[in-house]
């Protein structure tokens, strides 16, 4: 009987993967929440469903990057019940989106979509966030719309086998963040 990498030759397997500690885990990370990253956006301009914000501002803090949100009437509640983490997450409110966007590419921000689009580049082709980026989500159903496409400086498409022709906004910002944040 062969030992499994890392194991102890004890004659019984020890385990080969050692959790690390909820301690550990904390003082491996940043040494405390951040008001604004400044560098990293999450932009869910059209959402649909209050708990795929919850779930993308559960991300945002993972891994560094701020949400930005319309100022819907339901967006507030939606947020708070999805911040499990019972403390202050990096929020930024706009009114009008096109003009929000506008504003981030004349600050010199990369506006990148997350859409199916003929120039999109594939998400494992995506290079990490080299200056600041607003990663820009959709609308569930209808997608980005045409006149925010204009503001796009690129596209990236999330590869798929099944049938659906789409993930859920907080399962597909994850992924596009966790690349651009450079953890994937």
């Amino acid at each position: 009987m062969s030992a499994r990498p890392g194991a102890a030759r004890s004659g019984r397997d020890a385990p080969a993967i050692r959790t690390r500690t909820p301690r550990e885990v904390k003082r491996s990370r940043r040494p405390r929440a951040h008001s604004c990253w400044d560098h990293l956006y999450a932009a869910p301009l059209w959402p649909l469903h209050g708990a795929n914000l919850g779930t993308l501002l559960r991300t945002c803090d993972a891994v560094g990057a701020c949400l930005v949100v319309p100022r819907f009437p339901w967006v507030p509640e939606a947020l708070a019940r999805g911040n499990t983490l019972r403390r202050p997450v990096c929020v930024h409110w706009t009114g009008d989106p096109l003009r929000w966007l506008e504003r981030q590419r004349a600050a010199g921000k990369r506006v990148l979509g997350v859409e199916l689009a003929d120039e999109a580049v594939r998400l494992a082709d995506l290079p990490a966030a080299r200056r600041a980026t607003v990663m820009v989500l959709g609308h569930e159903q209808h997608g980005i719309p045409p006149d925010a496409l204009d503001l796009l400086d690129e596209a990236v498409e999330i590869p798929m086998v099944g049938t659906g022709a789409s993930l859920n906004v907080a399962v597909a910002g994850s992924l596009v963040l966790y690349r651009l944040a450079g953890l994937l």
